[in-house]
């Protein structure tokens, strides 16, 4: 929904990432919402791997952002160059898993996991996006099927369904209350992606991708991906419950 730019910020000369929200955009108040949203979630959150929040302002009509200049590509990029080695999503995996527990921890969802929300760097993983967090658990609606569309590359629809679909839990897609569990259930579609070079959940309409998450289950990713650790695939379908309640959410 933004325009990213690169600059300068000459008042401490380093490199910086400027994300606008144009004039035309300011007067959706959905959209304004949610870059406002983004601003309020990321400042309440330094860690490591998730994208430095530097400053915001409005200057003739659009507002901005001022974030942290990240080098590198974005796991999306990487992954639909294949399969990714073992030790590297471990790594990238285990420092996402950290950022999601450190929003989860200051009470925000992320609720739009996905591999171009996260960037690869030298120093490592860094979460991005967080213009659909929300700091209480919230309902969603279920897009119709007339209003599905064919489509090679991943979803993210305005006011119905929030969210990218191919990495929306079961419960978002059925409209009931996301929580954590909602954001493991997506962190578990990019490790397999990570591991397979496939998306767990796959269809040519919006209406298959969604029957796809909530009746059928990935291909295990053993036949997929031979070598793959026994743990790593145990810990991934555990993500990919369709049911949350074999979750626990924290402190029960």
């Amino acid at each position: 929904m933004g325009e990213v730019y690169r600059a300068r910020d000459t008042r401490l000369n380093r490199e910086v990432a400027i994300k606008v929200l144009p004039e035309h955009l300011s007067s959706n108040p959905e959209l304004r919402e949610r870059f406002e949203r983004e601003a309020r979630a990321i400042s309440k959150l330094s860690h490591p791997h998730i994208c430095v929040l530097y400053d915001i302002g409005k200057q003739d009509g659009a507002d901005f952002l001022v974030l942290e200049y990240l080098e590198g590509e974005t796991l999306g990029a990487r992954v639909r160059r294949g399969p990714l080695p073992t030790d590297q999503v471990l790594k990238y995996g285990a420092q996402m898993a950290e950022a999601l527990d450190k929003a989860h921890r200051h009470g925000f969802i992320h609720r739009d996991l996905k591999p171009d929300n996260v960037m690869l760097t030298k120093s490592g993983v860094k979460l991005l996006d967080f213009g659909l967090a929300k700091p209480v658990p919230g309902t969603v609606g279920v897009a119709s099927s007339s209003a599905a569309t064919v489509t090679h590359s991943p979803l993210t629809t305005e006011g119905t369904l929030v969210g990218t679909f191919q990495y929306m839990s079961p419960e978002q897609l059925e409209g009931q209350e996301a929580d954590a569990r909602s954001d493991i259930f997506g962190l578990g579609c990019v490790l397999y992606e990570m591991v397979t070079g496939r998306r767990a959940f796959e269809g040519k309409s919006t209406a298959k991708v969604v029957a796809a998450i909530m009746t059928t289950e990935p291909p295990p990713i053993a036949t997929l991906s031979p070598l793959t650790p026994a743990p790593l695939e145990r810990l991934v379908k555990k993500c990919l419950a369709k049911d949350r309640f074999y979750l626990k959410p924290r402190g029960q």
